[in-house]
């Protein structure tokens, strides 16, 4: 494990994280000359990064000079745009060889600065996983900055849960698992693949992007921070994020752990259960803050059902509802070491991604590109789906799992019985890894429940 330390050509534009942002005039438009060229990124400086291992096989980031990417973007017309944000602009590009790409033009006046554009290059020009996005290249240029995507054609999370265009169809269950379920396994792969583990810091659904088959890849990696190393347990730094999903330790005490990105998350997959923002304003007072207005409908078991978003007009497994909130209650304990690893929660979301339901109503759905995904069986809808929290009024959700593994046992037993309503049978194969992962997700419990009662 190597030192790596990674600075801008000119030094005095590098500002601590700690230091406030300063104010810069906005260019209203792209000037470059013929000869622009854009800037490496130099090797050395200040800016403390311990190494991270790089996976094998994988270059550096391409360098792309101002011109070039004018070029791509038909000089960044708005014909072009695919949106704005308090970084600045993203617009669809077509590289020489006729690569689509996303283009992010940093705004000079943004919420990202010189800082934050040289983590966001570093860390995707070092880390690789499916559910990251690619990171082809980056220009420096003047007082220009810009990163150079793979193209998401589906946009993000935000646009496809909370920003419907009028007549656009909701996303249905099981491809909100999927999300959820791909999103967690970015994150298992910074917290548990990554050498020291890497803290995202500002998981959101603007920061989820999807790609054909709704598959899901984290982004913006400018506020990630390296993990405490060593004997430390958190690293201390200046509190960043958004307002909403910011665990509640690092915002009083600016300690920041993985499990900060473990509230995090839970947030982001409270929204995709209920559909609702994390904070809304156009809501009753006692509604606005989604957290707050969760906890204590976490008790009541009996109004899980009213949690689901509406939007899905009752289309989604009861059971599969309970226990995709009982995994978002265990994320959003208030203190830390009460909250799962990324691993389990992964573990968990897989095993309710694969399971899949018949649709009610067999017209032909209309939707956009992505996963056909049946619905659910009226009969799933009424059997007992009762959480094994019940069994204890002081315990967890997920507390007391053998009545969980049961359940998926008997799923696995009875699906043939009922092929006559549709319900696909899992094969020998589907149905042993079915049972692992239950019994993976269980022991992880068992032992953290274990451990808890010890304290």
């Amino acid at each position: 494990m190597g030192f790596l330390a990674c600075l801008f050509p000119c030094p005095q534009e590098v500002r601590d994280e700690d230091e406030e942002p300063r104010s810069g005039q906005r260019v209203s438009s792209v000037e470059y000359s013929k000869s622009s060229e854009s800037c490496p990124l130099k090797t050395e400086g200040s800016i403390d990064m311990v190494g991270i291992r790089q996976n094998k096989g994988h270059g550096e980031a391409t360098i792309f000079t101002l011109r070039e990417l004018a070029d791509a973007t038909n000089n960044f017309s708005t014909e072009c745009l695919l949106g704005r944000g308090g970084f600045g602009s993203v617009y669809k590009a077509f590289l020489n060889d006729r690569q689509v790409v996303a283009v992010k033009q940093l705004d000079l006046n943004g919420l990202q600065g010189n800082r934050e554009f040289l983590v966001e290059v570093l860390m995707l020009s070092l880390l690789h996983h499916p559910n990251l996005v690619k990171l082809f290249g980056y220009c420096v240029d003047g007082d220009q900055r810009l990163l150079i995507y793979e193209y998401m054609p589906l946009g993000s999370l935000e646009d496809r849960l909370h920003d419907l265009r009028p007549g656009q169809e909701p996303l249905d269950w099981t491809t909100r698992m999927k999300i959820a379920a791909d999103a967690a396994a970015g994150l298992e792969y910074l917290h548990d693949e990554a050498i020291p583990a890497v803290i995202y810091r500002d998981i959101k659904p603007s920061n989820i992007l999807l790609g054909e088959g709704y598959n899901a890849k984290l982004s913006d990696f400018g506020l990630a921070k390296l993990g405490p190393v060593g004997d430390k347990t958190h690293v201390t730094t200046r509190v960043m994020g958004t307002h909403g999903y910011c665990a509640p330790e690092y915002l009083s005490t600016g300690k920041l752990t993985i499990k900060s990105d473990i509230y995090s998350f839970g947030v982001v997959f409270l929204e995709l259960i209920t559909g609702r923002r994390a904070l809304d304003s156009n809501r009753p007072p006692d509604e606005q803050d989604l957290v707050a207005w969760a906890r204590p409908l976490f008790k009541d078991q009996r109004k899980f059902p009213k949690m689901a978003d509406p939007s899905l007009h009752g289309h989604f497994p009861k059971r599969g509802l309970f226990q995709a909130l009982a995994i978002a209650a265990m994320c959003l304990q208030e203190k830390a070491k009460n909250r799962p690893s990324i691993r389990e929660v992964a573990v968990a979301l897989s095993y309710l991604a694969s399971q899949t339901h018949e649709s009610q109503n067999t017209a032909a759905r209309h939707t956009l590109p992505g996963p056909s995904v049946p619905r659910v069986l009226d009969n799933q809808i009424n059997q007992d789906t009762s959480l094994p929290s019940q069994h204890g009024v002081h315990m967890p959700p997920l507390a007391g799992t053998d009545h969980m593994v049961q359940e998926v046992k008997e799923n696995c037993r009875s699906s043939s019985h009922r092929l006559g309503r549709g319900r696909v049978t899992p094969n020998g194969a589907d149905r042993e890894r079915a049972l692992a992962e239950a019994n993976v997700w269980v022991e992880a419990w068992r032992r953290q429940e274990k451990t808890s009662k010890m304290r």
